[in-house]
């Protein structure tokens, strides 16, 4: 997940090379605001959220009334094993971060206490989880996650922000600006789904890379290595059943914007009628879900990101907002970009998305859903491909089986 904010506006995070990016621009009498020579966008509808691997992705005011593009879903946390449970709203879908994570506040006081933590040694184990914007640290605690129909039992999760802010450690610290209350977030809590079944996977195993601590006593944190089944865990490849992926269906929107938009998270594809793979194109990425493009001339990494609420990019040429809209775009007239994206076996597929006045758009202070906002945050060397992207869209992320035993490879589809 990443923020793009002084307005309250998001992004998130990956990692790559390949094919060249170009732009067309439409005058528009030079408010930037004119989208009517814009190129129709893709229109796919969502299915309906009914079914048991199924479940209603929302983007409208959300928690924070200021904060466009966030697509939310309900959760279930509930004790591991146990009927002590709470519904958390407002969850954030990230594509490109993998595991639960759910603010202290937003659990209430019966949830704080009763969710077991995850221990290092005789040490509360913490983590310090980095996203472009800044970072969310607090506790390892294990619990049962429902989501719609699905369950994953007994996973660990991250609760942010319930430990004192004078733990944070100094490397932690370094990262950015904490992103442990719901101004920071935006949402309640983020549901990351990508291609990973952990968090972090191998790096961590090992203490000198780690993103977690050891917290004697909530303090005093020490950089420390964690085994896979301790790490903050990807609900989706944990589920009994529906569990090698994921299909976010977002509906097409105006290219003005709009006050909101519902779409659907399908659990698992191939597994049920309901979530065939129906794809034109089909990427096989890197164990984090990264790809390839060469874009304005630059060799960058790409990634398909739900938790990004703009499209980033670097573009000198194109004139940014400043102000409270900060580093968005404001270009006097729309325009429209392609590139080719380039998987892991040099098989590539074109893409294109449009750019529109970031000042224009966001004057209505009612509309939140938005497939053509964009801006550079984050960082120059990648394409962040966020929410506005996936209006419109089926897009599919198959889960790295081949950790696990299995032999299905990490890919994205659409």
């Amino acid at each position: 997940m990443t923020f793009a904010l002084t307005a309250g506006l998001a992004a998130c995070g990956g990692g790559g090379g390949s094919d060249s990016g170009s732009s067309t621009t439409f005058t528009n009498g030079g408010s930037g605001s004119n989208t009517s020579a814009l190129p129709a966008g893709p229109t796919q509808q969502p299915i309906a959220a009914t079914a048991a691997n199924t479940v209603t992705v929302t983007v409208n005011s959300g928690v924070t009334n200021s904060t466009p593009n966030i697509p939310t879903v309900s959760v279930t946390v509930c004790v591991a094993s146990s009927s002590t449970c709470q519904t958390i709203n407002n969850v954030q879908v990230d594509t490109a971060s993998y595991g639960l994570r759910v603010l202290n506040t937003a659990l209430n006081s019966t949830m704080q206490g009763a969710l077991t933590k995850v221990s290092s040694g005789s040490s509360t184990l913490a983590e310090c989880t980095a996203f472009a914007d800044g970072y969310t640290w607090g506790t390892v605690r294990t619990a049962d996650v429902k989501i719609g129909g699905e369950t994953a039992s007994a996973i660990p999760i991250q609760v942010i922000g319930d430990l004192a802010s004078s733990s944070v450690p100094q490397a932690c610290a370094n990262i950015g600006a904490a992103q442990n209350s719901t101004s920071a977030l935006g949402a309640n809590g983020i549901l990351g789904i990508g291609v990973a079944p952990w968090d972090c996977g191998a790096t961590c195993v090992t203490a000198a890379n780690s993103n977690y601590f050891a917290c004697p006593n909530g303090t005093s944190c020490t950089q420390t290595a964690v085994a896979l089944k301790q790490q903050v865990a990807n609900p989706v490849a944990h589920f009994a059943t529906d569990n090698n992926g994921v299909i976010l269906q977002m509906p097409p929107v105006s290219n003005s914007g709009q006050a909101s938009a519902t779409g659907t998270l399908v659990f698992g594809i191939g597994t049920q009628s309901n979530n065939a793979l129906a794809a034109s194109q089909r990427f096989t990425t890197t164990a984090w879900g990264d790809l390839s493009t060469t874009f304005n001339g630059r060799s960058l990494s790409a990634f398909l990101d739900s938790g990004s609420n703009g499209i980033f990019f670097a573009d000198s040429a194109i004139a940014q907002c400043g102000g409270s809209l900060g580093s968005f775009y404001c270009p006097a007239t729309a325009l429209t970009f392609t590139t080719t994206l380039v998987d892991q076996n040099n098989a590539s597929g074109s893409i294109s998305f449009n750019v529109v006045n970031a000042s224009a758009l966001l004057g209505n202070a009612s509309f939140f859903a938005f497939n053509d906002l964009a801006g550079q945050f984050g960082s120059n060397s990648s394409l962040d491909l966020g929410l506005p992207f996936f209006y419109g869209r089926y897009v599919y992320y198959g889960i790295d089986q081949s950790v696990t035993g299995g032999t299905q490879a990490p890919y994205v589809a659409f």
